[in-house]
């Protein structure tokens, strides 16, 4: 009987990385790819008037309608960042960088009910085509 090899390991000694290397260096890279992730969000400038990702999307149809989906809390709380925003931009002033939205604490909470509407718009416009 002939012991099982793996395919990849065999692809990764033709390029003359071990397995363990190879997980290193992914490694490597997906903290390369997060620390400039990072880095883009504060460049971006937004938390610094303590503004979440979500809360800078265009407002299209689809968009309104998720956001009317939203709970009521959850509305009320960007409601609340986009007023603050709004005056910090009209002084033209940033917060204290203790109260920046920091990248480990932006949540995504528009996203799945963007989806959602997404999915359904697309299947109305199937159902009509139809």
């Amino acid at each position: 009987m002939v012991p099982y090899q793996n395919p990849l390991s065999h692809q990764l000694r033709n390029v003359g990385m071990s397995l363990k290397e190879w997980q290193t260096a992914l490694a490597a890279t997906g903290r390369l790819l997060v620390g400039f992730r990072k880095w883009y969000y504060n460049a971006a400038g937004f938390n610094k008037i303590g503004l979440m990702r979500d809360d800078t999307i265009h407002e299209d149809g689809d968009v309104k309608e998720a956001l009317r989906r939203l709970p009521e809390k959850v509305y009320n709380d960007r409601m609340f960042r986009l007023k603050r925003a709004l005056d910090l931009s009209m002084k033209q002033a940033v917060l204290p960088k203790e109260q920046w939205t920091q990248y480990e604490e932006d949540v995504h909470y528009l996203e799945p009910y963007l989806e959602e509407v997404i999915r359904e718009r697309k299947e109305v416009e199937e159902w009509s085509k139809k």
